[in-house]
């Protein structure tokens, strides 16, 4: 039964924002958990805080028309949601993908704005995309694409104002070429994009951010019940920069990741996914941009068509592809096969139905704006050498890394233990709203 006030913000919400159900989804998550909170807090519900934070500060939409080998005029959609800029200037990456639109945009940033927050870091909230799909392109194709989106873009970002960084579709090549255009029309030399090449301003351990940031969540979530990932049974979706670092990290964790996943289906490698078998995977996405099912064919395992990696037996599931990938009997098959905890790599990938069946088993249940803030925690580091112009190390970044999901899990304790059991998902929307929440009483009515 919806709380009389979340179901009135939500009414408004759906008026205003008709047809965007991702967006309805986030704000509703956050709004169950964080009404109850504003109630006991007046000076909150006084100022309207959340109304205000789920209404973004500024939405900027454009065409990019580009010209394709053949010599085709293609025209595609791109867009900037800066969503609020209470702790720090917007940051958050940017996705190429059919299905982007403004709705997926917006639930996008409104999630990146507690993420940023619990992070500790300087950094509001914001995210960008454009519908262009780069699967399929020559290099030529997404260079002219990418400098096409920067010749609009590159007016309403800046290092003190908006910082993009990647996301599904938008990688080293992409970033390279978009902050090839912002250098080109700007004649600066700026941290205004992160996930850039380690030569050229870039940070050690970016690409590797929010899956090592996932497993060291999930590793605090278990260290709380006096346990570890020390030899457990991992399935992990998505084959993407996510996957493959969450796979990497539970390796030197020893634990044991059996699957791997695209939009085409999954692998389920009973041996578990090993080093050697992980470097194949990583030329096979990052190089060649192959299909999963390539794996199976090279080590002779089991390939599932048009199926999501859920029904395997695991001690741990780390969904890690995108939003809405655990529905409730899936989530409900997690549970009774012994899944004792769940950490969201991607944002926002299990389903309101299957956040009720995971909390409702007592589980250790990681969300997505916890769990993987691992990887804007990184780019908030790859800000701060930029403006220092100094390279951290190796050792150093990770360090920091660790840190700050320390930090995370802290604040979701602090705000979700329930006598034994800690929910995280009550505790993560309280944390970091708030932080935003201070500071937007703090700066006025703007």
């Amino acid at each position: 039964m919806l709380h009389p006030k979340v179901k009135q913000l939500m009414k408004s919400i759906v008026q205003k924002n008709p047809g965007e159900v991702e967006f309805h989804q986030a704000v509703q998550e956050v709004a169950e958990r964080v009404v109850p909170f504003i109630e006991k807090n007046p000076k909150y519900a006084e100022a309207k805080i959340l109304e205000r934070i789920a209404e973004p500060e500024r939405v900027i939409m454009f065409r990019v028309p580009w010209v394709d080998d053949k010599g085709g005029i293609q025209v595609n959609r791109g867009f900037r949601v800066e969503m609020n800029s209470a702790i720090g200037p917007y940051k958050g990456g940017i996705r190429f993908h059919p299905t982007v639109y403004l709705g997926l945009l917006k639930f996008l940033a409104f999630e990146q704005v507690f993420k940023n927050s619990l992070t500790t870091l300087p950094m509001g909230g914001g995210k960008g995309g454009s519908d262009f799909d780069p699967k399929g392109k020559s290099d030529n194709e997404v260079m002219r694409f990418c400098q096409n989106f920067m010749s609009e873009l590159f007016r309403h970002i800046g290092p003190d104002t908006d910082i993009p960084a990647g996301d599904i579709g938008v990688g080293g090549r992409e970033i390279g070429y978009l902050f090839g255009q912002y250098k080109k029309l700007r004649n600066e030399f700026t941290g205004v994009l992160t996930g850039k090449g380690l030569g050229w301003g870039g940070s050690l351990i970016r690409p590797e951010a929010t899956g090592y940031g996932c497993v060291y969540f999930v590793q605090e979530m278990l260290k709380v019940k006096g346990d570890s990932l020390k030899g457990k049974v991992c399935t992990v979706s998505g084959s993407g920069n996510v996957a493959q670092y969450t796979v990497e990290k539970l390796l030197r964790l020893g634990a044991k990741p059996v699957t791997l996943s695209d939009s085409n289906g999954y692998i389920y490698d009973e041996t578990g996914v090993d080093e050697k078998k992980l470097d194949f995977v990583f030329e096979l996405k990052n190089v060649k941009r192959g299909r999963i099912k390539e794996y199976a064919e090279k080590f002779d395992c089991k390939y599932f068509e048009g199926k999501r990696p859920w029904e395997v037996k695991c001690d741990v599931a780390f969904p890690s592809a995108t939003q809405n990938e655990i529905n409730e009997a899936e989530a409900k098959i997690l549970v009774k096969n012994g899944c004792i905890a769940v950490g969201e790599g991607a944002n926002m990938p299990t389903t309101p139905e299957g956040i009720r069946v995971f909390q409702e088993a007592k589980i250790c249940y990681g969300p997505g704006k916890a769990a993987n803030a691992g990887g804007v925690a990184v780019s908030g580091f790859e800000m701060s050498q930029n403006s220092l112009r100094l390279s951290w190390t190796r050792e150093e970044v990770d360090k920091r890394l660790q840190d700050i999901m320390l930090a995370i899990h802290e604040q979701c304790l602090q705000y979700g233990k329930e006598g034994d059991y800690v929910d995280y998902v009550t505790g993560a929307n309280i944390g970091g709203f708030v932080k935003v929440a201070d500071a937007m009483l703090a700066q006025g009515v703007v």
